[in-house]
This record gives structure tokens, C-alpha cells and sequence, in this order.
């Protein structure tokens, strides 16, 4: 079966490609595990020195691969060029830290000398999805390129000409050829590259069902597993929040990437005192939004990024509606095989509805109200999900134990939440385990091996 780029503004199928035969994924798959062997050897400068070329090259020509993003996944041209920038800031991150993270470390004990040394594991698979098409790929590859470890990546079906472009960055930026390849295959060929015995780890950014799909198969073959899934964000607003900014914020993360983001805010947990007001303002601001061309610069936010996906979230909200859900903004898809999806607000969201329980994966905000502060937190709490989550407040203090409270793998107080090269990132529950990114990330793909010179432990009994 082909794999192709459609472009969801037009329903046009831009181009197609076949995909790589089992025979050429297995080359792909020894090339760089042949690769890793040399790669292992090179030292952080030389790594740090192509990877500061990588930056180079997504920093100049971003708009040119902005508009690839664009193209295969609609998000807006502005927004696909600010995500090609926040690669190179991952490329720079990394090259210039990645020797101090993986630097032995001693460990004080009764030896001459003990130390934990980092060490690159081999191939490692990353399967990748189509939202955030170059960031999500850059923050598993950077760290893992430069630990000394060689890459697979099978990005989703619908962004090839991406996956391909990231490819031909590593090349342009001087990278061996074989220390990195793009596998254009489909989902069901996932597991075989997995179980093939050079693949040392596997990450995965997806569905709860593509997650526990790979790593029951990673699972059967002893392989590390990192998984970033879906998120169901709660968005707490207590009685004395700054309505103005909470609201404004309240519209800008539930529709950034037309809602499309594991982290965009999707449940809107507001004090019931201040409910009422709140929900005004943040109706007024999500109901000026302007869709359109993608590539103008008029369009606030562009088609979801495909018209099935617009049917599943229309199936959802309707739904909702059926068991007790009210319509506050009316928005919703724009016609049978659209991809547009118009903004929408439902109230009276209660458990037992999919806006409630299920993760909704573009713009539409359920909004609930809590009696007080502890109820929030325990409606924030009642999720299968666990990604992340924020907390409007005056007082930074309140804010900052209200987080502490929130079971989820990153809480902002006062911010928007967004990744950063400098914080792990990842969640608990059906988010997913492990993390990305800072220090943390680097160390998920390495052998923290124990090095132990001299005397024997005096314990030498069992394990």
C-alpha cells in the first residue's frame, strides 16, 4: 500500500511513495548497527560539531520546511516555521550539554575507585506521529545521536515528505549516512523492525493503542521502552486568578495545532464563583479565531490533519451531547469530508461522556465547574491520563501546592504548558512512562553502567 502526502486544506494527494520493502529495511536496519560501532567511538565534539550544522540548517531554511509541515499536516505556515526553529534550539541544547550529562560520575564506596559510566546503547527505533512532525522527531534525536547511539525512524503514514526531510538534514549536516535512517513503512511492519535483534530500544509518541501495541511486542523482546502518550490536560482556574490572562491562555492552548497537541489543555476546571465570568471571556476569545489557507497569514489556525480525524472528534462531541452536554460555542466540522473543524465549548461536561473520560484531540473544550480548590484538584485527578496540566493563581505559592497535588508528569503555575529542551518531559498513568529531554532524556538510552576498581564489596552474599 502506497503511503502518501494529502494535503488536508485541499484533500489533494500531493505525492506518493512506495514503501520500503522488507529486504530494504533490513539493509537500513545492520547499516546502522554496523554504523554504531564506529559512531561510538567518535567524541562529543565531533558529534556536537554536526550537530551544531543541524541547527544551522533547520534555522535557514525553516520556511522551507515549515511549508512541507504545512502541507502534509495543515498547520499553519507561521506555526510549522516556529517548529523547525525549536528543533535547532533541541540540536544546540544537546551539543553543547550532552558531554556534561554523560560524563562518569563517582560514586563514593570502599573500592579505589567507583563510577557510574553512560554508555550508548546501539539502534534505536523511534516511531513518531504526525502533530508535531519535526519537533517530535528531533527531541528523540538529538539526545539519542548525540549519546552515541544510531536511529530508525517510522514516522506516521500521512507526513513522509517530513520523515524524508529530516533524513536529508542529517545528511546536509555531514552526519554519516548510515547513523540515521527514515523507514517509510506502515504500521503493521512496526513489530518485525522491533524484534529485529540489532534494535537495542524503542520510543514511541502516539496512542494509547500504538503504545501498548509496541511495547508488548518491545516487552517480549526485553527492550527498553519510552512512551509518550495521550494527555487529557486539566486547565484549573482557582477564585482568585487573573482572569484576563488565564482566559487568554485558556484559548491559545486549546487551540494550538488546532488542538492537535497531547499537551494543549482539553479540560477546563474553573472555581465555581468566578465560572459564569470566565467562561464569557474565554467564549469571546476562542469565537474571533479565523480559519482558512494555512499558508496566509490571516489564518489563526488551519484544517485538522485529516478529514477522518475531524469525524472522529464531530463522534465524540455528539456523543456528549447525547448524554447531557451543552453546545456554549457552536462550531464543529464544516462538511462531510472537511478536515475544518470550528471551535467549540461544551458545559455540564460530566463523567461517563467522552468529553469527560476520553482524550479529545482537537478544538473543543469541555468546561467544568469545581465547588472549590480541593474539588478541582480532584476533578484534575479523575483522568486516566496523567501528561500535564496548569494552574491559574495570584498567590504563586497557592499555585505551586495545588501542583503538587496534580497527578501528572509536568504542572505550570501561571503559564501555558509547552516543552523545553532544559525540562524532562513525559507523563504517568495511560500518558505513558519515561521521559524526554533535559539531562533525564539523554540517560533513557544509555547503559548506566556500574564500574567498580579494587577492593571487594564487603557484603559479597547474594545479589
Amino acid at each position: 500500500m502506497a503511503i502518501q502526502t494529502m494535503n488536508p486544506a485541499t484533500n489533494e494527494v500531493v505525492k506518493t511513495f512506495e514503501p520500503h520493502t522488507s529486504e530494504e529495511v533490513t539493509q537500513k536496519i545492520e547499516a546502522a548497527d554496523k554504523a554504531f560501532k564506529s559512531w561510538r567511538k567518535t567524541t562529543f565534539a565531533e558529534r556536537a560539531k554536526l550537530m551544531q550544522k543541524c541547527a544551522d540548517i533547520l534555522e535557514n531554511d525553516a520556511e522551507k520546511y515549515g511549508r512541507i509541515i504545512t502541507l502534509e499536516m495543515g498547520k499553519p505556515l507561521k506555526d510549522g516555521i516556529s517548529e523547525v526553529k525549536k528543533c535547532a534550539l533541541a540540536c544546540r541544547y544537546y551539543a553543547e550539554n550532552a558531554e556534561d550529562f554523560l560524563k562518569d560520575e563517582e560514586v563514593e564506596t570502599k573500592a579505589e575507585k567507583s563510577l557510574i559510566a553512560y554508555e550508548p546503547l546501539g539502534v534505536i527505533l523511534a516511531v513518531m506521529p504526525w502533530n508535531f512532525p519535526f519537533w517530535q522527531v528531533f527531541r528523540f534525536l538529538a539526545p539519542a545521536l548525540m549519546a552515541g547511539n544510531t536511529g530508525l525512524l517510522k514516522h506516521a503514514s500521512n507526513v513522509p515528505q517530513c520523515a524524508l526531510a529530516i533524513e536529508e538534514i542529517i545528511r546536509k549536516a555531514g552526519f554519516p549516512e548510515e547513523v540515521f535512517y527514515t523507514l517509510l513503512i506502515g504500521s503493521k511492519e512496526v513489530d518485525a523492525v522491533i524484534q529485529h535483534p540489532a534494535v537495542k530500544a524503542v520510543t514511541l509518541t502516539g496512542s494509547e493503542a500504538a503504545g501498548a501495541n509496541v511495547a508488548a511486542t518491545a516487552g517480549k523482546e526485553i527492550k527498553k521502552t519510552v512512551l509518550e502518550l495521550g494527555g487529557s490536560d486539566p486547565f484549573i482556574v482557582l477564585a482568585d486568578a487573573d482572569m484576563e490572562l488565564a482566559a487568554e491562555n485558556a484559548m491559545k492552548s486549546r487551540m494550538v495545532n488546532t488542538g492537535q497537541s497531547c499537551i494543549a489543555a482539553k479540560r477546563f476546571i474553573v472555581a465555581e464563583t468566578i465560572a459564569d465570568a470566565f467562561l464569557e471571556k474565554m467564549k469571546q476569545k476562542m469565537a474571533t479565531l479565523k480559519t482558512g489557507d494555512p499558508l496566509k497569514d490571516d489564518c489563526d489556525y488551519g484544517p485538522m490533519a485529516r478529514p477522518d480525524l475531524a469525524e472522529e472528534l464531530q463522534e465524540q462531541v455528539k456523543k456528549s451531547i447525547e448524554k447531557g452536554a451543552k453546545v456554549i460555542l457552536d462550531g464543529g466540522r464544516e462538511g462531510k469530508d472537511s478536515a475544518y473543524f470550528k471551535p467549540m465549548i461544551l458545559t455540564n461536561v460530566k463523567p461517563g461522556m467522552p468529553a469527560y473520560d476520553e482524550e479529545m484531540f482537537g478544538p473543543v473544550a469541555a468546561f467544568i465547574v469545581a465547588k472549590d480548590e480541593d474539588d478541582a484538584i480532584r476533578i484534575a485527578n479523575d483522568s486516566r491520563f496523567g501528561l500535564a496540566g496548569s494552574v491559574w493563581t495570584k498567590d504563586h505559592e497557592r499555585g505551586l501546592k495545588v501542583a503538587r497535588q496534580v497527578d501528572s508528569g509536568a504542572v505550570f503555575v501561571n503559564a501555558m504548558v509547552a516543552s523545553s529542551p532544559e525540562m524532562p518531559f513525559g507523563g504517568i498513568k495511560k500518558s505513558g512512562y519515561g521521559r524526554e529531554l533535559s539531562y533525564v532524556g539523554i540517560r533513557e538510552f544509555v547503559n548506566q553502567k556500574s564500574i567498580w576498581v579494587g577492593a571487594s564489596p564487603t557484603n559479597i552474599q547474594g545479589d
